[in-house]
């Protein structure tokens, strides 16, 4: 695919200027709920696809992470990986071990999925409210997995 082909969607999307922010303290990684949270389109199978530009999330239930499947709409995103393990994009299998090696406290029930290639400020309400979810399920770790 040439450049001039790239849809607009996936073309000079504008990185906003963020303030830098301390790091906080708190327990050490062993002590941690964590989740993990991708970009890499992935949802349940028979949950309405990501689209071009989508705003929201999908949360993905690790009691249930088998039937995942992946909607990223990227034009240049390869799927390759992904057929043959999920942990590329999903490293669900990957913190398992880190807990059963009591490396990490515990594994979060829920993990999420956004859509890459979409403006950061257009995700910063489901963000938001990702992180409303985060705290209530008192998740104090998480694993961003960009893709």
């Amino acid at each position: 695919m040439k450049s001039s082909e790239v849809p607009e969607v996936f073309s000079n999307i504008p990185v906003p200027d963020y303030d830098l922010t301390k790091a906080v303290g708190g327990p050490p990684i062993s002590k941690r709920k964590v989740a993990l949270i991708s970009t890499a389109g992935l949802m349940h199978r028979g949950e309405p696809a990501f689209s071009i530009d989508s705003i929201d999330y999908r949360i993905i239930d690790s009691k249930d992470e088998t039937e995942l499947v992946m909607s990223h709409v990227s034009v240049n995103f390869d799927r390759t990986g992904f057929a043959s393990d999920y942990n590329v994009v999903f490293p669900i299998d990957r913190l398992r071990e880190k807990v059963a090696a009591k490396e990490v406290g515990e594994l979060s029930r829920y993990h999420y999925s956004f859509m890459g290639a979409v403006s950061p400020e257009k995700l910063r309400p489901a963000a938001a409210e990702l992180s409303k979810n985060l705290l209530a399920d008192k998740v104090d770790g998480v694993i961003l997995i960009p893709i």
